[in-house]
């Protein structure tokens, strides 16, 4: 009986539950190597980029706008014999910011039947195109433009918040893994011992020590270890198929975790967040300054607020002066000089026109206001929802500090337990059924422990996650 508490006291006593594997940092995986794998590799993060390019695209396309344009007219018309006329007309046109439009060109008419309005031979002139009420404050190159670039803020905008919800996504199946990976070892762990275990009471059996019941208790608690060791192996390998789903390689192949790879020891090390904001007054302010959800809103409705000008155009008469200066020869400045730009040299045209009822200009400026106030309520709902995102999770946090001491005091009461249950025994007081049972308590401590923790971790993540910090 003296050597089999001797044995047992070995097996027990000096476990703490915490089984300690040896590790090799090169076969580990920590949170933040997969923050930068998923960054840097992981599809969605490639196509987040793609369409920042294609924001960049689209401002390009936008600026073409404002390019000069240069064509020509060339026409003839000869019949019956008679030449009736040739004319050559190329021009430049170059639009500016204002809506005003400078145009230049020269022309070449002959014939023997020209248009009498029209100016035989050679001539140049050099003019000006400007709206004097519809398209003077906002046209709708100036719109397109303004908004491309804003779209191409809002594209990074947008990468930020989508690498802010994949690499939530990625932080929810990691801390399940070490979770998963912690509760097989433990449990591994315990089979082990369970072995060693019963191998003795077999061998004290052998001598006449034990009872042949003991064999039985020990054999139960062993299988009930192993049917749960081979559970939380399986949890183990699936939480690392859905952790894998996370990460590719730098060719682009999806990459499967091995089993040999593992979290590593000090998985529950705070230092590896020390450098995270947790304060909830600090996350609150950066949320409404910095979180790319709502920076989004605010570039939609300034692009809505240019969109609601250019349709206040539309209840704008349109009013269109066009004034050229001529000159005869291919020298379009060559009369400037002679007489003032009303007396003589010139050519200009006025054209007025509007809706009689501006229905069309009334219906898509009252859309456009209304796009406005929309924006702006999702907007509010969307910032409140934040706030009190945030405001549960730093909750969460702060009770899960709680509740982890007092599960490492709960822990250490159920291993003295087991320690005061041998004591017992070995005064034959007690049995191997009692010490089982103290065991079981101790381990589902454990079990409990490791679940808090990774649950801690995965709120902290979840606290830079709601407050749009990680990207």
């Amino acid at each position: 009986m003296k050597s089999f508490v001797i044995v047992l006291k070995m097996l027990l006593g000096t476990w703490i539950f915490t089984p300690v594997v040896a590790q090799d940092s090169a076969n580990t995986l920590r949170a933040e190597q997969v923050l930068e794998l998923v960054r840097a590799f992981h599809p969605v993060a490639k196509q987040s980029a793609i369409q920042v390019g294609q924001a960049e695209a689209d401002l390009v396309t936008a600026r073409g706008g404002f390019d000069p344009v240069l064509g020509a007219y060339v026409a003839r018309k000869r019949f019956g014999g008679t030449n009736y006329y040739n004319r050559v007309s190329p021009e430049i046109a170059i639009p500016t910011w204002y809506g005003i439009e400078i145009h230049s060109g020269i022309e070449n008419y002959t014939g023997e039947r020209l248009d009498p309005t029209m100016t035989k031979g050679q001539s140049a002139y050099v003019g000006v195109s400007i709206p004097l009420a519809k398209d003077l404050l906002m046209d709708k190159r100036r719109a397109v433009l303004k908004q491309a670039r804003i779209f191409r803020t809002l594209a990074d905008t947008e990468q930020r918040l989508v690498l802010n919800d994949l690499l939530m996504n990625a932080m929810d199946a990691y801390w399940q893994w070490v979770s998963s990976y912690n509760q097989y070892t433990l449990m591994q762990a315990n089979v082990d011992i369970n072995k060693q275990r019963l191998d003795f009471v077999r061998k004290s059996l052998q001598n006449g020590e034990r009872a042949a019941i003991d064999t039985i208790e020990t054999l139960a608690q062993l299988q009930s270890f192993q049917y749960q060791q081979n559970q939380y192996r399986v949890e183990f390998r699936n939480a690392g198929l859905q952790l894998s789903a996370f990460l590719w390689t730098a060719s682009g192949e999806p990459y499967n975790l091995p089993e040999t790879i593992v979290p590593p020891a000090d998985w529950d090390n705070e230092q590896s967040t020390k450098d995270f904001d947790l304060d909830l007054a600090s996350l609150l302010t950066t949320t409404e300054q910095n979180h790319p959800e709502l920076q989004a809103y605010d570039f939609k409705l300034r692009a809505l607020d240019i969109e609601k000008k250019l349709k206040f155009q539309q209840l704008l008469p349109k009013a269109d002066f066009r004034y050229n200066h001529l000159s005869k020869g291919y020298n379009a400045f060559a009369s400037v000089s002679e007489a003032p730009i009303f007396d003589n040299n010139y050519q200009y045209g006025f054209k007025f026109e509007i809706p009689m009822r501006l229905s069309a200009g009334r219906g898509e400026y009252k859309k456009a206001k209304l796009k406005i106030e929309e924006s702006q309520l999702a907007q509010m709902q969307k910032r409140l929802d934040l706030q009190v995102k945030i405001r549960q999770y730093h909750n969460d946090l702060l009770n899960l500090r709680e509740q982890i001491q007092l599960q490492n005091l709960n822990l250490s009461n159920y291993q003295q337990l087991v320690k005061a249950e041998e004591v017992r025994f070995k005064n034959g007081e007690s049995s191997l059924f009692l010490i089982n049972t103290r065991e079981n308590k101790a381990i589902e401590a454990r079990q409990k422990l490791i679940e808090l923790k990774a649950k801690y971790f995965k709120v902290i993540y979840a606290l830079q996650w709601s407050a749009g910090l990680l990207n």
